[in-house]
């Protein structure tokens, strides 16, 4: 089965759902993508991950372009929608899904509640896309 999540940026919740996912079944051939991407993986996400027993190190920002070429069985958008506008995926597909998470990147404070909003959004997206595997995704492997 192969899955794709995009977002914006592709340097923190892509990258995180990217990383759970993949983490929950070796089966899944999971990618994510942004329609603007950054430079890097955000830090702070692979410290979040890293927590949870999950290693992002290796990953780097990728352009939804790069996959237009592939067929997917499901394509998973991430972005916030009170905030930002989705990325469209103009490729071939089997399901569109969204599962709309805030941007982490975005906070505005101290380190520490940078920090607190980085893992309170890696919880969310660990929460969500453990329930989509466990309710649908494996039920299709």
């Amino acid at each position: 089965m192969k899955i794709l999540i995009l977002c914006t940026g592709n340097s923190c919740r892509s990258q995180m759902a990217e990383g759970f996912l993949q983490s929950m079944d070796a089966r899944l051939e999971v990618f994510s993508a942004g329609t603007f991407p950054a430079g890097a993986v955000h830090p702070l996400a692979i410290q979040v991950m890293q927590e949870s027993g999950v290693n992002i190190t290796g990953h780097q920002p990728k352009t939804v372009d790069k996959f237009l070429d592939r067929t997917f069985d499901y394509v998973i958008t991430v972005c916030d929608d009170a905030r930002e506008s989705c990325p469209a995926f103009t490729g071939k597909v089997n399901h569109h899904l969204h599962i709309g998470f805030e941007d982490p990147s975005t906070v505005q404070g101290s380190e520490a509640f940078i920090l607190s909003a980085f893992r309170r959004i890696r919880d969310e997206i660990k929460r969500d896309f453990s329930n989509l595997y466990h309710q649908t995704l494996k039920k299709e492997l």
